[in-house]
């Protein structure tokens, strides 16, 4: 079984998608917490750490081999508290920034949500030292995004965050910072490659949670 933890409830219909038609059969598990990005935006990622270790071990309690954290501003949290643990977490956007690392130099990062760009940025710092590659990042904010989506206007949410990749220049290929984001990448022609992170996080945590034979538990001490 994989859990997985949200900041929001949108995200439970679309990875469950997502898991038909990458993992069938997989079991999923959603944990919903919007208050730990409310509280991670207004006081930092580290404060929310000891709630997101509280619920990674609920999670492996509840049968979990490996959990896969969607929001990208609690992602580093989330798998810092996983590696104390001995429990296998994955932050959703790595794999997208792996791609964004071997896809070229320069790097746009679009997000909805200021408090995402240094997670982001740190973690495609991580990927490009991985791959032994130097990159530039740059990131735009999208104008009036969030507040659409806080509002439940999935469509103009969608509209905004198109017509902000649509005007990027000068980039190798475009981030979609947040898992939110990433119905906005479909059909989008933007002239470059727009990368988004729920497919190839949960086809990743789907393929951890397989082939971690050897957990057997958290470590407590």
């Amino acid at each position: 079984m994989l859990a997985l933890l949200h900041t929001s409830p949108v995200h439970v219909p679309v990875f469950d998608a997502l898991r038909d038609e990458e993992a069938p059969g997989l079991a999923l598990h959603h944990l919903v917490r919007p208050e730990l990005l409310d509280r991670a935006r207004a006081q930092g990622p580290d404060a929310v750490t000891e709630e997101v270790s509280a619920e990674l071990v609920a999670a492996a309690r509840g049968g979990a081999r490996a959990v896969l954290c969607t929001c990208s501003t609690i992602g580093s949290v989330a798998e810092a508290a996983g590696a104390a643990l001995d429990l296998p977490v994955l932050r959703v956007d790595r794999p997208m920034a792996a791609a964004a690392v071997a896809a070229g130099p320069r790097i746009t990062v679009l997000a909805a949500l200021e408090s995402t760009f240094a997670p982001t940025e740190d973690l495609i710092a991580q990927e490009a030292d991985r791959a032994g590659r130097a990159v530039g990042v740059r990131t735009v904010l999208v104008p009036g995004a969030w507040e659409r989506f806080e509002a439940g206007d999935g469509d103009g949410y969608r509209t905004a965050v198109a017509s902000a990749a649509r005007e990027i220049r000068d980039a190798d290929v475009i981030v979609l910072a947040q898992a939110s984001m990433a119905a906005a990448a479909d059909g989008l022609d933007a002239g470059v490659p727009v990368l988004s992170s729920p497919r190839p996080g949960l086809r990743a945590a789907a393929q951890l949670a397989a082939s971690d034979s050897s957990f057997s538990g958290l470590r407590t001490m």
